[in-house]
């Protein structure tokens, strides 16, 4: 299970340029079960993706093709956890 904190490197002009592409690939994301939530950080400075991937590195190629990553508009951090606690909704999440 990785968390995933976006910083944008830009003015919000040009993250609002490519938005609409950045959501097309989450939605394909979503639809390959890599990404479980996401949203924008309040303040609007970045995002935050809550993501399942075979490991790190496959993580990393999937980032990859964000067009913010493509764009060089945002910096992402990566954070590798195992969930051992959720609640009854999330249970899944520790399978």
């Amino acid at each position: 299970m990785f968390i995933v904190l976006l910083t944008y490197k830009c003015d919000l002009s040009e993250i609002d340029t490519y938005l609409n592409d950045h959501v097309e690939y989450l939605d394909r994301q979503y639809a390959a079960g890599v990404f479980l939530a996401s949203g924008r950080k309040v303040p609007r400075t970045g995002g935050v993706i809550l993501a399942r991937a075979d490991g790190r590195q496959q993580l990393e190629q999937i980032l990859a093709e964000d067009p913010f990553s493509v764009h060089n508009l945002a910096d992402y951090d990566v954070i590798e956890f195992v969930p051992s606690k959720t609640a009854k909704e999330l249970d899944f999440l520790c399978q």
